[in-house]
């Protein structure tokens, strides 16, 4: 059985998260959400409201699941049996980012291959933090999330105010 980890913050996850998970279950027997349980990002969600956000999006598809992790990806990939870390690339900007910790992890650990997956051109300009400065403007972001990370934004966005 081979498995696959797509690690990130996921805060929140977005239909562009969505579509390379997808099709990254396509590829593989298995694959791993992995959630970064700390950032050097200022988060808007707790750990537990990201897990359960990524749960309820992915939950049609039981070649996915979801865990949070506080470590390396590499070792956590490692520890899951994993033998690739999937990682989105919307535009050749985010390249020379993943390009570089591609070779980390590979120093790190050469049996665990980097799997690239373009953005689909839908998305390819989405980024959770594109959403949340909607959602914190009330816009519209019904297109670009799952329902239950619209109406979490909404709600969290509406009791700030």
């Amino acid at each position: 059985m081979t498995t696959a980890i797509y690690s990130g913050i996921f805060d929140p996850i977005t239909n562009g998260h969505l579509d390379v998970i997808n099709r990254a279950a396509k590829l593989y027997d298995q694959v791993t959400v992995a959630i970064a349980k700390e950032s050097n990002k200022q988060l808007l969600l707790s750990i537990e409201e990201r897990v359960e956000l990524v749960k309820a999006a992915v939950a049609d598809n039981p070649k996915i699941s979801v865990e949070s992790f506080d470590s390396l990806v590499v070792k956590f990939a490692r520890k899951q049996g994993a033998s690739a870390i999937i990682r989105g690339l919307r535009a050749v900007s985010d390249f020379e980012h993943e390009f570089q910790m591609a070779q980390l992890n590979r120093k790190l650990d050469a049996e665990i291959e980097t799997v690239f997956i373009m953005a689909s051109p839908e998305f390819a300009y989405l980024s959770s933090s594109a959403v949340k400065e909607i959602a914190a403007f009330n816009g519209d972001i019904g297109t670009l999330v799952p329902k239950a990370v619209e109406l979490k934004l909404k709600s969290r966005y509406s009791s700030e105010s």
